[in-house]
């Protein structure tokens, strides 16, 4: 996150797409919940790419920032753009389609005013249809085996994170769901609580098989990131040296059978498997070197995933509030 002096107490962000009918109703409930707060905010729309007419639906809204990609990058590469962009002490983040309750945003303030970097919803009582409730707790069962955050949804959008938190933390692919557990292994305290949790009334979900599939290999990168990324040698090497230990081992013993007369070589598959291990093991041994190699490039130098068209903030002197609060 960019060295943006901080304007405003919060940041609520709103990553949308194709989401015409819902941007307008749930604007107004936000701005009535922070209003509510007596403290400066800003409320920043992520437009992912809109086909319908969500960007000329939020333009004629005020005060708002609207961040607007070029095309459909995704939820992760949204949420990032919002928090790069954002201008507040606090971000709040929550999905577009109206199913988070902009009632619940001070409930996660007070919880993270007892010394929490991060304060995550739970939908103890969900109001999806029942196949993205199985996806959804099959991709909980794994996130719990391979990231294990310790919360019971990371999967809600309704959270509250201190600033700090993305001072150096760049998200990519759909990876937006595992920022609890990324954040916890980084040293930052987070806490969850129970949060209202609405049926959809307008516009399709996105989630599909598509977004489980992209879901799981992402938690399976950020389980090796979090273990190896600043050793991957260690994992590549250690395979390596086992997997051509135990080639050269059993070249060796059926070297010295076949030179005592101890079995016949002619037809045998093993001296094959032999070759496949030591050669295997020299793959991942120099595999390791090149991951070693692209590591500490990723660390000098990191590339935006996404593109954006346009940034447009609307202001308007008679928002009392606002002014007020941070006057």
């Amino acid at each position: 996150m960019s060295d943006i002096e901080k304007k405003y107490k919060y940041s609520v962000i709103v990553p949308v797409y194709n989401e015409e009918e819902s941007v307008q109703p749930l604007f107004s409930e936000i701005k009535d919940a922070m209003n509510k707060m007596q403290q400066p905010y800003e409320i920043i729309f992520v437009d992912d790419g809109s086909i319908d007419k969500t960007f000329e639906k939020l333009n004629s809204l005020s005060p708002i920032k609207i961040i607007r990609f070029r095309k459909n990058f995704g939820q992760t590469a949204a949420l990032d753009a919002g928090f790069k962009n954002a201008e507040g002490e606090i971000f709040i983040t929550m999905d577009g389609d109206g199913q988070n309750d902009p009632v619940d945003i001070p409930k996660l303030i007070k919880k993270m005013s007892e010394g929490y970097d991060m304060v995550s919803g739970w939908r103890i009582d969900r109001k999806d249809d029942f196949s993205k409730r199985f996806f959804s707790r099959g991709a909980d069962f794994l996130r719990k085996f391979f990231i294990n955050d310790k919360i019971h949804d990371s999967g809600c959008s309704l959270k509250a994170y201190k600033a700090e938190c993305f001072k150096n933390l760049t998200l990519y692919g759909e990876i937006h769901r595992f920022i609890p557990g990324i954040l916890r292994w980084l040293g930052f305290r987070i806490a969850e609580i129970k949060v209202n949790h609405r049926p959809r009334t307008t516009g399709k979900t996105k989630y599909n098989w598509k977004r489980v599939l992209k879901g799981l290999i992402d938690m399976i990168s950020v389980w090796f990131w979090r273990k190896y990324s600043g050793r991957p040698l260690h994992l590549f090497g250690g395979l390596g040296i086992i997997s051509g230990t135990l080639g050269m081992l059993l070249g060796t013993y059926l070297a010295v059978a076949r030179i005592l007369g101890k079995i016949a070589l002619q037809n045998s598959i093993w001296p094959l498997i032999a070759v496949f291990l030591v050669l295997t093991g020299i793959q991942l041994f120099i595999s390791g070197l090149l991951a070693d190699i692209a590591v500490k490039t990723y660390y000098n130098e990191k590339r935006s995933t996404y593109s954006i068209k346009e940034i447009i903030e609307n202001k308007y002197e008679d928002d009392e509030a606002n002014s007020d609060a941070k006057s």
